[in-house]
């Protein structure tokens, strides 16, 4: 993990696309970008997004402002949980089961089940959850010319 206020850095530099790679226990592999804002450390990183493809249905909302959160500062959320407490990790929660890149790196049990909230998860509103074996969050400049 980079760092948030490193991320941040970065994203005052330029134009960038947020792409998220996540891979299932079968192996299966999935990828969602966005176009994206960062806000600094006063916003609590606030993030919003604006989803542009992918091959996996979006489980995160667009255009809200979603705080990041952990469990020793909880940012708000729409149920008015504290998402870290339940769903251990840092992230950017608007509802505790919509999805969790930063959980706890759990292996599912018989059948593949896992207890939801422990491990990774993306959770899209009307779908399934896609427990996850490994993830990936990338930043692209969404103009190369300007990085020469």
């Amino acid at each position: 993990w980079l760092g948030l206020k490193k991320i941040y850095s970065i994203t005052q530099q330029g134009n960038y696309l947020l792409r998220i790679e996540l891979q299932d226990w079968r192996g299966n592999r999935r990828h969602i970008e966005y176009s994206f804002s960062l806000g600094g450390p006063s916003t609590n990183f606030t993030l919003q997004l604006s989803r542009m493809s992918g091959s996996i249905p979006n489980a995160l909302p667009e255009h809200a402002q979603l705080r990041f959160s952990t469990a020793d500062r909880a940012g708000d959320t729409a149920s008015g949980a504290s998402c870290p407490q339940s769903h251990p990790g840092g992230w950017w929660h608007s509802e505790c089961e919509e999805t969790n890149l930063n959980g706890k790196y759990v292996t599912p049990r018989s059948r593949g089940r896992l207890d939801r909230g422990k491990g990774l998860y993306w959770k899209p509103k009307k779908g399934r959850y896609y427990l996850l074996k490994s993830t990936k969050i990338m930043l692209h400049p969404t103009d190369l010319k300007s990085f020469d």
